[in-house]
Parts: C-alpha cells; sequence; structure tokens
C-alpha cells in the first residue's frame, strides 16, 4: 500500500488516548477520542468514494484492510446519508476530534507535550496520507475525488493557520491532473513532488513580511530584519540545489528598552522563518530567568532542556537575558542554565534559533560574561525608542482595533502627553506598553464618564465608542 497508512492513522489514535489521559476531553463525549476519530476516517474515506456515487468493490477492500470494516454500497449511501456526507456540508466542517488536537496545541494545555505541540499538524497530514493512500489504491478514481481531497486538506490547512499551528509542507503539491496525482503517491508515497516556491511558500512568507514592515517605526529594526530574511532565504536556494553553504549564525540578540516591540517582532521573525523553511514550526517560547533557573542543585539543567525541547523547530525568545550572569554568587544558579544554553544550542543547531533579549548597556555585560556567549551571538539588532508621533499613532491603531476613537480635543490632548512624556522620560517609561496603559486608563475613565451621564440608558455604537478630552486630560502613568 506504498507508505504504511496504518503506522500514520495508529499515531493519530495514541495522541487521542494521550489528549484524554491528560484530562482534555468534556465529558459529553458519547465515545473515546479514538473511536470518534476512527470514524471520522472512515467517513472520509466514504466521503471521496462516493462523490460519484457508488462505493466499488476495491473501495470497499480499502476500508477493510484500513480499518478492518465491512462496507458495501448500500451501507456506503446510508452513511454518507445520515452524517451529511456531502461536499456543501461535509467538506466545510472541522472534525470534532482536530478541534480539540488544535485547543491542545494552540492552549498549550499538556506541559512538557511529548508530541511537541504538533499533533494538529500531525492528524491534519493523517487526512491528506489516508486520502492520497485511498487514490493510490483505486483504478478507477476521478476528478471529483481528487478535488474534494484538495479541498479538505485546504480547509484543513486553513483551520490550523488561523490558530498560528500551520507547518508549512514544501512537498506538497497542487492537484490539477489526477494522473499525475496518483503517479506521484504511487511512484514515490514518501517524497511527493516538490511544489514551487511561489506556489506555496511565498505567499505566506511576503504576507508576514508585509505584516512586519506595516509596524509603526522601527525603521533599522525592519531594515536588518529584511537583509537577514534575505540572507536565510539565499542560503535555503542554495541547499536545494546541493550548492556548499556559508554557515550563518541565526541566534540574535535584540537591544533596546521596554515596549520597542523586541517580543513582537521575534514571533514574526519565527513565522517567517518557519514559512521560508528555515525552522519547521516558528513557534516563539518566550521565557525570562524564573523560567530557567531552579533554586535547587541539579534542577536548572532539567529545566532548562524542557524549555529547549519545547522550542524546537521554532525560537527560543530569553528576555532580560542578562539576568542569569548578573547574581553570581554563592547559590546561584544562573551561570549552570548559560552551560546547558550553550550546549543544547549546539546540539541542536539546525532545529533551534535563541533570541535574548534586554537592555542595551545589560545586554553587552551579558555577553562579555561568558566566552561561549559572545561566539555564538554576534548578530544585533537594536531597538530604538518610540518618537510622540509614533507613540500617538500606536495609540489610534490600537483604539481601532477595540473598536474605540479619539475626538479632535482627545486626540490633541494624547499629542501633547506623548510629546511631554519623550522629552522628560522617566525611569518607568516603556514605549508602547505605556501606549497600552494610557489607552486602558482612558477606555476606564470613558466608561465612568458614560455611566454618570446616562446610567447604561439610550446608549448608541457611537457613544460607547468615542474617548472625548476629558476622558484623557488628568491621565497619569507613573503613579502606583
Amino acid at each position: 500500500m506504498g507508505k504504511d497508512i496504518k503506522t500514520i492513522l495508529n499515531e493519530c489514535y495514541e495522541m487521542c488516548d494521550y489528549i484524554e489521559e491528560n484530562g482534555i476531553v468534556k465529558d459529553d463525549i458519547k465515545t473515546s477520542l479514538r473511536e470518534n476519530l476512527k470514524i471520522e476516517f472512515i467517513n472520509f474515506v466514504v466521503y471521496l468514494a462516493m462523490a460519484n456515487g457508488s462505493l466499488l468493490s476495491a473501495e470497499q477492500k480499502f476500508i477493510k484492510d484500513v480499518f478492518d470494516y465491512d462496507i458495501d454500497q448500500s451501507k456506503g449511501m446510508a452513511l454518507k446519508v445520515k452524517n451529511d456526507l456531502f461536499e456543501t456540508k461535509y467538506g466545510s466542517r472541522i472534525p470534532l476530534v482536530m478541534k480539540y488536537f488544535v485547543l491542545t496545541d494552540a492552549g498549550r494545555k499538556i506541559k512538557n507535550d511529548k508530541y511537541k505541540y504538533k499533533k494538529a499538524n500531525k492528524l491534519s497530514k493523517a487526512f491528506r496520507e489516508l486520502g492520497q493512500n485511498y487514490i493510490a489504491n483505486s483504478d478507477l478514481v476521478g476528478n471529483a475525488e481528487v478535488d474534494l481531497l484538495s479541498k479538505y486538506c485546504v480547509m484543513l490547512d486553513n483551520y490550523l493557520r488561523d490558530y498560528g499551528l500551520l507547518i508549512q509542507d514544501k512537498r506538497r503539491i497542487k492537484v490539477t491532473d489526477n494522473s499525475v496525482y496518483k503517479n506521484n503517491v504511487e511512484s514515490s508515497a514518501e517524497e511527493p513532488v516538490e511544489s514551487s516556491a511561489d506556489e506555496q511558500v511565498e505567499p505566506l512568507a511576503d504576507e508576514l513580511m508585509e505584516e512586519l514592515n506595516s509596524l509603526t517605526g522601527l525603521k533599522s529594526v525592519k531594515e536588518d530584519v529584511n537583509a537577514l530574511i534575505n540572507l536565510m532565504k539565499v542560503q535555503k536556494m542554495r541547499e536545494e540545489m546541493g550548492m556548499k553553504q556559508v554557515s550563518v549564525n541565526k541566534h540574535l540578540v535584540f537591544m533596546g528598552n521596554p515596549g520597542t516591540g523586541k517580543t513582537t517582532v521575534a514571533r514574526l521573525l519565527g513565522k517567517i522563518y518557519a514559512a521560508i523553511g528555515v525552522v519547521e514550526t516558528g513557534q516563539l517560547v518566550e521565557v525570562d530567568r524564573s523560567g530557567l533557573v531552579s533554586g535547587y542543585i541539579g534542577q536548572t539543567a532539567t529545566k532548562v532542556m524542557d524549555v529547549v525541547d519545547e522550542a524546537l523547530g521554532g525560537i527560543l525568545f530569553i528576555d532580560e537575558a542578562y539576568a542569569l550572569t548578573n547574581k553570581k554568587g554563592e547559590g546561584d544558579f544562573g551561570t549552570e542554565a548559560v552551560d546547558t544554553l550553550l550546549k543544547a544550542m549546539e546540539d541542536h543547531r539546525d532545529d533551534l534559533i535563541v533570541i535574548v533579549a534586554g537592555y542595551t548597556d545589560l545586554m553587552e555585560d551579558f555577553l562579555e560574561s561568558n566566552p561561549g556567549l559572545k561566539s555564538r551571538f554576534n548578530k544585533f539588532i537594536f531597538f530604538e525608542d518610540y518618537t510622540a508621533e509614533e507613540e500617538l499613532e500606536i495609540l489610534m491603531s490600537m483604539s481601532k482595533k477595540q473598536e474605540y476613537r479619539f475626538d479632535d480635543k482627545a486626540r490633541e490632548e494624547a499629542k501633547r502627553f506623548f510629546e511631554e512624556r519623550c522629552a522628560n522620560k522617566t525611569e518607568t517609561y516603556a514605549n508602547a506598553r505605556d501606549v497600552r496603559n494610557y489607552l486602558e486608563k482612558a477606555i476606564t475613565n470613558q466608561a465612568g464618564r458614560i455611566v454618570e451621564e446616562s446610567g447604561f440608558k439610550n446608549l448608541s455604537k457611537d457613544e460607547l465608542s468615542l474617548i472625548k478630552y476629558e476622558d484623557v486630560v488628568n491621565i497619569k502613568l507613573d503613579t502606583r
């Protein structure tokens, strides 16, 4: 049967058991998650097989061989009607099991997940492999079945993408011709024909690059990141063509004050790297000293490796990294965390990117504290403070996303506030975090004003969204 589809499906059943064992499934599920998935897989094959209205003997045999399930034409039709296995309904319905897989992965419901939060992607791939194996083992499959499989797989991919879980598979092909598709599955089930970058990878990468470049301010950061991404793209192209590779250090140092967008850029960078194939998943795992260092002998190394395992295939982002080495008193295990991290970076040089971030001066001290740090972190990206104009632009963007708007007087007051704050920066100045706090205070003040004025009676959408001068005039951010 080409690729061992039973092995793939069995792994999915085991993941169902794993999710149930960790208490994720609700009590109102009538069957076990494993049984629910088996039924869903059978429905899926029937959905494809009966696209032309009939269930042929070869298709019946495939279902029997894979699922040990006896089915004939009448039983297949009964299943199709009972479970709405029609394109307009089933073809747009996300399987219940997939929803639980996404909930578990996106919500990171299982600590130290042994599947590394890739269960939803594995299940999506299982549906694809099951459909491909069915097509490869049926001599009379037509374009209708192929079209249904293609659309169903796209639906699952879009669902995973909505939750930031989609792992781009550059080996997938576009299904346009049944003979090409069948020949590909039969001749190389393990290695499908590789699609072009334009076909599968570039559109997503371009969208993410556009999102990066649309961020307010950060001009020099955008230039550095764009140059870095272009370098990675070229290196990936050289690798795919069998050319010699230049050793490129992917680890980064982000230097700058709080609220300058370091985490936002790191998260986008991970997604872009995944889109162009530099890393597998592109997730961002964010930690600080407390997430790496334990207060007991022998536990810090384990704690670091747990975090590394979670970040494999993506980016490990260590905020305020200097805190690992600025406490060198007896009994501190920050140095052990650094040593463990450096070894992990060497052991996983192809599937782990580490970004350390923090204040400029303190990060320089951090890198000087260990020769291994200086050798592995030699690419620096500086995040400058936002200007008053940029902070006002961020404020308007944030308020729009939350369906609020400032009237002219309120906008002028906000402009005055940020001009004064940028000109006289205090120790608590925090760039975009200040903007977020400012907006939260404005929204709180607006709510108080509305209650006092109207007591919730006869309020329009315009009144509920409008922030006035009196809502912002006395805002202070440095009070506790």
